[in-house]
Protein backbone atom coordinates (compact mmCIF):
# COMPACT_ATOMS: atom_id res chain seq x y z
CA UNK A 1 0.00 0.00 0.00
CA UNK A 2 1.65 3.30 -0.95
CA UNK A 3 0.97 6.12 1.46
CA UNK A 4 -1.39 7.92 -1.00
CA UNK A 5 -3.61 5.17 -0.68
CA UNK A 6 -3.35 4.82 2.99
CA UNK A 7 -6.98 3.60 4.79
CA UNK A 8 -8.71 5.56 7.34
CA UNK A 9 -8.80 3.27 10.55
CA UNK A 10 -11.02 4.93 13.15
CA UNK A 11 -11.78 4.04 15.99
CA UNK A 12 -12.04 0.10 17.68
CA UNK A 13 -9.27 -0.33 15.57
CA UNK A 14 -5.95 -1.84 16.76
CA UNK A 15 -2.51 -0.07 16.45
CA UNK A 16 0.98 -2.08 15.96
CA UNK A 17 3.07 -0.53 18.26
CA UNK A 18 7.00 -1.71 18.29
CA UNK A 19 9.15 -0.31 20.79
CA UNK A 20 8.32 -0.67 24.67
CA UNK A 21 9.39 2.30 26.49
CA UNK A 22 8.03 5.86 27.93
CA UNK A 23 6.81 6.88 24.43
CA UNK A 24 5.24 3.90 23.35
CA UNK A 25 3.31 4.06 26.86
CA UNK A 26 2.36 7.67 26.42
CA UNK A 27 0.82 6.93 22.67
CA UNK A 28 -1.24 3.79 24.26
CA UNK A 29 -2.93 6.17 26.49
CA UNK A 30 -3.29 8.73 24.06
CA UNK A 31 -5.19 5.90 21.16
CA UNK A 32 -6.87 4.25 24.27
CA UNK A 33 -8.44 7.34 25.38
CA UNK A 34 -9.97 7.23 21.43
CA UNK A 35 -11.46 4.03 21.66
CA UNK A 36 -8.27 2.17 19.84
CA UNK A 37 -6.56 -1.01 21.08
CA UNK A 38 -2.91 -1.23 21.46
CA UNK A 39 -0.81 -3.76 20.71
CA UNK A 40 2.70 -3.55 21.86
CA UNK A 41 6.27 -5.74 20.21
CA UNK A 42 8.96 -5.72 22.37
CA UNK A 43 12.01 -7.73 22.83
CA UNK A 44 12.12 -6.38 26.79
CA UNK A 45 9.68 -8.35 29.38
CA UNK A 46 9.40 -5.59 31.55
CA UNK A 47 8.74 -2.75 29.64
CA UNK A 48 6.72 0.97 30.01
CA UNK A 49 4.53 0.25 27.05
CA UNK A 50 4.23 -3.00 28.09
CA UNK A 51 2.34 -2.66 31.19
CA UNK A 52 -0.29 -0.82 29.48
CA UNK A 53 -0.93 -2.04 26.07
CA UNK A 54 -4.00 -4.37 25.38
CA UNK A 55 -1.63 -6.70 24.37
CA UNK A 56 1.71 -7.16 24.75
CA UNK A 57 3.97 -9.43 22.30
CA UNK A 58 7.50 -9.72 23.44
CA UNK A 59 9.87 -11.61 21.40
CA UNK A 60 12.94 -10.65 18.79
CA UNK A 61 12.34 -8.29 16.81
CA UNK A 62 13.82 -10.83 13.84
CA UNK A 63 11.20 -13.36 15.11
CA UNK A 64 9.13 -13.92 11.76
CA UNK A 65 6.78 -16.20 13.48
CA UNK A 66 6.10 -13.82 16.26
CA UNK A 67 6.48 -10.67 14.12
CA UNK A 68 3.80 -12.61 11.44
CA UNK A 69 1.46 -13.15 14.38
CA UNK A 70 1.45 -9.60 15.50
CA UNK A 71 1.14 -7.89 12.16
CA UNK A 72 -1.77 -9.83 11.29
CA UNK A 73 -3.58 -8.83 14.67
CA UNK A 74 -3.48 -5.01 13.62
CA UNK A 75 -4.38 -2.65 11.31
CA UNK A 76 -1.30 -0.31 11.19
CA UNK A 77 2.13 -0.41 13.06
CA UNK A 78 4.38 2.56 13.89
CA UNK A 79 7.35 2.86 16.12
CA UNK A 80 8.56 4.91 19.45
CA UNK A 81 11.94 4.48 18.47
CA UNK A 82 14.51 4.33 15.58
CA UNK A 83 16.67 1.63 16.81
CA UNK A 84 14.86 -1.65 15.16
CA UNK A 85 16.11 -3.22 12.30
CA UNK A 86 14.67 -2.62 8.97
CA UNK A 87 14.04 -6.28 7.95
CA UNK A 88 11.72 -6.18 10.78
CA UNK A 89 9.76 -3.65 8.97
CA UNK A 90 10.02 -4.72 5.77
CA UNK A 91 8.93 -8.10 6.86
CA UNK A 92 5.84 -6.22 8.69
CA UNK A 93 5.18 -4.17 5.70
CA UNK A 94 3.98 -7.81 3.45
CA UNK A 95 1.20 -7.93 5.90
CA UNK A 96 0.07 -4.92 6.95
CA UNK A 97 1.16 -0.84 6.43
CA UNK A 98 3.91 0.43 8.74
CA UNK A 99 4.37 4.10 9.53
CA UNK A 100 6.96 5.76 8.63
CA UNK A 101 8.51 3.13 7.03
CA UNK A 102 11.56 1.62 5.93
CA UNK A 103 13.18 4.25 4.16
CA UNK A 104 12.78 6.88 6.62
CA UNK A 105 13.88 4.46 9.31
CA UNK A 106 17.17 3.46 7.34
CA UNK A 107 18.21 7.28 7.05
CA UNK A 108 17.32 8.27 10.45
CA UNK A 109 19.13 5.04 12.10
CA UNK A 110 22.57 5.96 11.20
CA UNK A 111 24.76 9.52 11.19
CA UNK A 112 26.29 8.80 7.70
CA UNK A 113 23.50 8.12 5.96
CA UNK A 114 21.07 10.67 8.03
CA UNK A 115 24.04 13.28 7.34
CA UNK A 116 24.68 12.22 3.26
CA UNK A 117 20.53 12.46 2.74
CA UNK A 118 20.53 15.87 4.60
CA UNK A 119 23.90 17.10 2.56
CA UNK A 120 21.92 15.79 -0.66
CA UNK A 121 19.14 17.75 0.25
CA UNK A 122 21.25 21.28 0.33
CA UNK A 123 19.83 20.98 3.82
CA UNK A 124 21.81 23.09 6.07
CA UNK A 125 24.40 21.46 8.14
CA UNK A 126 27.80 21.30 10.50
CA UNK A 127 30.96 19.77 8.36
CA UNK A 128 31.14 16.21 8.77
CA UNK A 129 33.57 13.56 7.40
CA UNK A 130 32.97 9.82 7.49
CA UNK A 131 36.04 7.84 8.63
CA UNK A 132 36.90 4.49 8.08
CA UNK A 133 39.44 3.07 9.74
CA UNK A 134 42.14 5.18 12.24
CA UNK A 135 44.86 5.60 9.57
CA UNK A 136 42.29 8.02 6.85
CA UNK A 137 41.79 10.25 10.02
CA UNK A 138 43.39 13.28 9.41
CA UNK A 139 43.10 13.23 5.40
CA UNK A 140 39.51 13.16 5.72
CA UNK A 141 39.26 15.49 8.40
CA UNK A 142 40.99 18.13 6.01
CA UNK A 143 39.37 16.91 3.08
CA UNK A 144 35.73 17.98 4.78
CA UNK A 145 37.18 21.14 6.19
CA UNK A 146 37.20 19.46 9.60
CA UNK A 147 39.09 21.40 12.18
CA UNK A 148 39.84 20.63 16.27
CA UNK A 149 38.16 20.63 18.28
CA UNK A 150 35.55 18.77 16.89
CA UNK A 151 32.86 15.98 17.49
CA UNK A 152 33.44 12.12 16.78
CA UNK A 153 30.22 10.36 16.64
CA UNK A 154 29.55 6.08 16.04
CA UNK A 155 27.60 5.80 12.66
CA UNK A 156 24.92 4.12 14.10
CA UNK A 157 23.32 3.54 17.74
CA UNK A 158 23.40 6.52 19.63
CA UNK A 159 20.82 8.73 21.72
CA UNK A 160 21.22 10.99 24.49
CA UNK A 161 25.03 11.71 23.99
CA UNK A 162 25.68 7.94 23.91
CA UNK A 163 28.56 7.18 21.10
CA UNK A 164 30.38 10.53 21.06
CA UNK A 165 33.28 12.62 22.43
CA UNK A 166 34.70 16.12 21.44
CA UNK A 167 38.26 16.31 20.79
CA UNK A 168 40.70 18.88 20.87
CA UNK A 169 43.47 17.57 19.00
CA UNK A 170 44.68 14.67 16.59
CA UNK A 171 45.67 12.56 19.42
CA UNK A 172 42.59 12.89 21.19
CA UNK A 173 41.04 12.09 17.74
CA UNK A 174 42.63 9.11 17.06
CA UNK A 175 42.03 7.67 20.91
CA UNK A 176 38.38 8.35 20.70
CA UNK A 177 38.16 6.76 17.39
CA UNK A 178 39.31 3.47 18.60
CA UNK A 179 37.51 3.56 21.43
CA UNK A 180 34.08 4.13 19.58
CA UNK A 181 34.61 1.86 16.87
CA UNK A 182 35.95 -1.13 19.61
CA UNK A 183 32.54 -0.19 21.70
CA UNK A 184 29.91 0.11 19.41
CA UNK A 185 31.72 -3.13 17.19
CA UNK A 186 31.41 -0.88 14.50
CA UNK A 187 34.60 0.62 12.45
CA UNK A 188 32.82 3.72 10.97
CA UNK A 189 32.79 6.95 13.10
CA UNK A 190 31.49 10.40 12.16
CA UNK A 191 33.39 13.44 12.38
CA UNK A 192 31.32 16.89 12.83
CA UNK A 193 32.86 20.72 12.88
CA UNK A 194 32.70 21.81 16.48
CA UNK A 195 29.88 24.42 16.65
CA UNK A 196 29.87 27.73 18.92
CA UNK A 197 25.99 26.74 20.00
CA UNK A 198 23.58 30.26 20.61
CA UNK A 199 20.44 27.64 21.64
CA UNK A 200 19.37 24.51 20.47
CA UNK A 201 15.30 24.06 19.55
CA UNK A 202 13.46 21.15 17.62
CA UNK A 203 10.69 20.79 15.21
CA UNK A 204 8.19 18.08 15.75
CA UNK A 205 6.37 17.53 11.91
CA UNK A 206 3.40 15.44 11.46
CA UNK A 207 2.28 14.56 7.70
CA UNK A 208 0.02 11.44 6.61
CA UNK A 209 -2.36 11.18 3.76
CA UNK A 210 -5.89 11.98 4.52
CA UNK A 211 -8.13 9.61 3.72
CA UNK A 212 -8.11 8.91 -0.08
CA UNK A 213 -6.39 12.11 -1.33
CA UNK A 214 -3.19 11.97 -2.76
CA UNK A 215 -2.10 15.48 -1.39
CA UNK A 216 -0.04 15.27 1.84
CA UNK A 217 -1.16 17.01 5.02
CA UNK A 218 1.77 18.87 7.46
CA UNK A 219 1.35 19.98 11.14
CA UNK A 220 4.03 20.81 13.40
CA UNK A 221 4.66 21.50 16.87
CA UNK A 222 7.18 24.21 17.94
CA UNK A 223 9.53 25.19 17.60
CA UNK A 224 11.08 24.10 21.01
CA UNK A 225 13.67 25.97 22.53
CA UNK A 226 16.31 22.79 24.30
CA UNK A 227 18.56 22.70 27.18
CA UNK A 228 20.77 19.48 27.57
CA UNK A 229 22.99 18.23 30.46
CA UNK A 230 25.36 16.30 30.10
CA UNK A 231 24.32 15.66 26.84
CA UNK A 232 20.57 14.83 27.70
CA UNK A 233 17.82 16.38 27.56
CA UNK A 234 16.89 18.77 30.74
CA UNK A 235 14.61 21.34 29.83
CA UNK A 236 12.47 22.21 26.95
CA UNK A 237 10.30 25.48 26.98
CA UNK A 238 7.39 26.70 24.13
CA UNK A 239 7.41 28.90 22.16
CA UNK A 240 11.49 29.09 21.67
CA UNK A 241 12.61 32.43 21.73
CA UNK A 242 13.34 32.89 18.08
CA UNK A 243 12.39 35.53 15.65
CA UNK A 244 9.82 34.75 13.17
CA UNK A 245 12.12 34.50 10.28
CA UNK A 246 14.50 31.63 11.92
CA UNK A 247 10.33 29.76 13.20
CA UNK A 248 9.63 29.64 9.38
CA UNK A 249 12.91 28.61 7.96
CA UNK A 250 12.82 25.95 10.28
CA UNK A 251 9.58 24.58 9.54
CA UNK A 252 10.03 24.83 5.83
CA UNK A 253 12.99 22.46 6.37
CA UNK A 254 10.90 19.89 9.01
CA UNK A 255 8.75 19.75 6.07
CA UNK A 256 10.84 19.51 3.22
CA UNK A 257 12.66 16.36 4.75
CA UNK A 258 9.55 14.55 5.23
CA UNK A 259 8.54 15.38 1.86
CA UNK A 260 11.50 14.04 0.90
CA UNK A 261 11.58 10.75 2.87
CA UNK A 262 8.15 10.55 2.36
CA UNK A 263 7.31 10.28 6.15
CA UNK A 264 4.00 9.41 7.01
CA UNK A 265 3.30 9.68 10.93
CA UNK A 266 5.97 12.07 13.25
CA UNK A 267 9.71 13.37 12.68
CA UNK A 268 11.83 15.68 15.22
CA UNK A 269 14.25 17.44 13.93
CA UNK A 270 16.86 19.14 16.36
CA UNK A 271 18.27 22.20 15.58
CA UNK A 272 21.49 24.19 16.60
CA UNK A 273 21.44 28.04 16.25
CA UNK A 274 24.68 29.48 15.85
CA UNK A 275 26.21 32.56 17.61
CA UNK A 276 26.48 33.71 14.14
CA UNK A 277 22.76 33.42 13.65
CA UNK A 278 22.90 30.37 11.40
CA UNK A 279 20.78 27.61 12.08
CA UNK A 280 21.76 23.46 11.08
CA UNK A 281 20.13 20.50 11.40
CA UNK A 282 21.73 18.47 13.88
CA UNK A 283 19.60 15.12 13.60
CA UNK A 284 16.26 13.66 12.95
CA UNK A 285 14.10 11.23 14.91
CA UNK A 286 10.99 9.72 12.80
CA UNK A 287 9.12 9.23 16.32
CA UNK A 288 7.90 10.78 19.09
CA UNK A 289 10.50 12.92 21.16
CA UNK A 290 11.33 13.94 24.55
CA UNK A 291 11.07 17.61 24.14
CA UNK A 292 7.37 17.49 22.73
CA UNK A 293 6.07 15.73 26.04
CA UNK A 294 4.93 19.80 27.47
CA UNK A 295 2.32 19.37 24.11
CA UNK A 296 0.10 17.07 26.48
CA UNK A 297 -1.01 20.17 28.69
CA UNK A 298 0.02 22.33 26.16
CA UNK A 299 -1.79 21.91 22.83
CA UNK A 300 -5.20 20.76 21.73
CA UNK A 301 -3.11 18.02 20.29
CA UNK A 302 -0.52 16.13 21.88
CA UNK A 303 2.39 14.76 20.24
CA UNK A 304 1.12 11.00 20.87
CA UNK A 305 -2.14 11.71 19.36
CA UNK A 306 -0.65 13.71 16.39
CA UNK A 307 1.11 10.46 15.73
CA UNK A 308 -1.95 8.33 16.01
CA UNK A 309 -4.16 10.62 13.71
CA UNK A 310 -1.76 10.52 11.19
CA UNK A 311 -1.06 6.54 10.96
CA UNK A 312 -4.55 5.99 11.08
CA UNK A 313 -5.63 9.02 7.87
CA UNK A 314 -6.75 11.07 10.18
CA UNK A 315 -7.40 14.76 10.00
CA UNK A 316 -4.30 16.16 11.83
CA UNK A 317 -5.22 18.12 14.95
CA UNK A 318 -4.60 21.93 15.82
CA UNK A 319 -1.41 22.33 17.26
CA UNK A 320 -1.63 25.99 18.23
CA UNK A 321 -0.78 25.96 22.50
CA UNK A 322 -3.06 27.05 24.40
CA UNK A 323 -0.47 29.14 26.37
CA UNK A 324 3.01 28.81 27.13
CA UNK A 325 4.75 25.46 28.85
CA UNK A 326 8.20 24.19 29.88
CA UNK A 327 9.15 20.72 30.69
CA UNK A 328 11.68 18.97 33.22
CA UNK A 329 13.27 15.47 32.91
CA UNK A 330 13.37 13.44 35.99
CA UNK A 331 16.33 11.12 35.64
CA UNK A 332 16.95 8.38 37.95
CA UNK A 333 19.78 10.52 39.87
CA UNK A 334 17.02 11.87 41.83
CA UNK A 335 15.71 8.40 42.95
CA UNK A 336 16.85 7.95 46.86
CA UNK A 337 18.39 4.56 47.57
CA UNK A 338 15.75 3.67 49.12
CA UNK A 339 11.89 4.00 48.41
CA UNK A 340 11.09 7.38 46.02
CA UNK A 341 11.11 11.14 45.39
CA UNK A 342 9.13 13.31 47.69
CA UNK A 343 6.05 13.60 44.36
CA UNK A 344 3.75 15.26 47.06
CA UNK A 345 6.17 18.11 47.58
CA UNK A 346 6.64 18.46 43.88
CA UNK A 347 2.89 18.76 43.23
CA UNK A 348 2.63 21.60 45.80
CA UNK A 349 3.37 24.02 42.50
CA UNK A 350 -0.44 23.63 41.45
CA UNK A 351 0.92 24.56 37.77
CA UNK A 352 3.24 20.60 37.12
CA UNK A 353 2.31 17.51 35.75
CA UNK A 354 3.71 14.76 37.09
CA UNK A 355 4.25 12.00 34.69
CA UNK A 356 6.08 8.72 35.77
CA UNK A 357 7.54 5.63 33.31
CA UNK A 358 6.53 2.58 35.86
CA UNK A 359 10.25 1.23 35.43
CA UNK A 360 10.93 -0.19 38.43
CA UNK A 361 14.87 0.32 38.66
CA UNK A 362 15.85 3.60 38.83
CA UNK A 363 19.65 4.57 37.57
CA UNK A 364 21.77 7.34 36.67
CA UNK A 365 20.91 9.46 33.54
CA UNK A 366 18.11 6.96 33.01
CA UNK A 367 14.94 8.71 32.05
CA UNK A 368 12.36 8.08 34.91
CA UNK A 369 9.34 10.84 34.55
CA UNK A 370 9.04 13.97 33.30
CA UNK A 371 7.23 17.17 34.91
CA UNK A 372 5.79 20.00 32.97
CA UNK A 373 4.69 23.45 34.09
CA UNK A 374 1.94 25.78 31.96
CA UNK A 375 2.37 29.84 32.32
CA UNK A 376 1.95 33.09 30.43
CA UNK A 377 5.35 33.02 29.63
CA UNK A 378 7.75 29.87 28.89
CA UNK A 379 10.27 31.40 31.15
CA UNK A 380 7.43 31.55 34.24
CA UNK A 381 6.72 27.93 32.93
CA UNK A 382 10.56 27.67 33.34
CA UNK A 383 10.87 28.38 36.54
CA UNK A 384 7.94 26.71 38.01
CA UNK A 385 8.88 23.57 36.47
CA UNK A 386 12.53 23.70 37.98
CA UNK A 387 10.79 24.75 41.31
CA UNK A 388 8.35 21.28 41.21
CA UNK A 389 11.64 19.12 40.43
CA UNK A 390 13.91 20.83 43.26
CA UNK A 391 10.97 20.18 45.99
CA UNK A 392 11.46 16.22 45.12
Amino acid sequence: MTSGSMKQIEPGGTIGMLGGGQLGRMFCFAAQAMGYRVSVYTDEEKSPAGQVANKLICASYLDEDALAQFAQSVDVVTLEFENIPVQTLQFLSTFVPVYPDEKTLFVAQNRQREKEFLQKGKFPLAAFALIKCADQLESELELANVRYPAVLKTAGFGYDGKGQKVVQNAGEAEAAFARLSSANKQTEVVAEAFISIEKEFSVIGARNYQGSESKSCFEYFGPIENKHVNHVLDVSSMPARLNQELVDKAVAITRDIMEMLDTVGLLCVEFFLTTDGTILVNEIAPRPHNSGHLTIEACPTSQFEQQLRAVCGLTLGATTPFHSAAMVNLLGDLWPSEGQPNFAAALTTSEAHLHLYGKEEARAGRKMGHITAVAESSSLAIELALKARASL
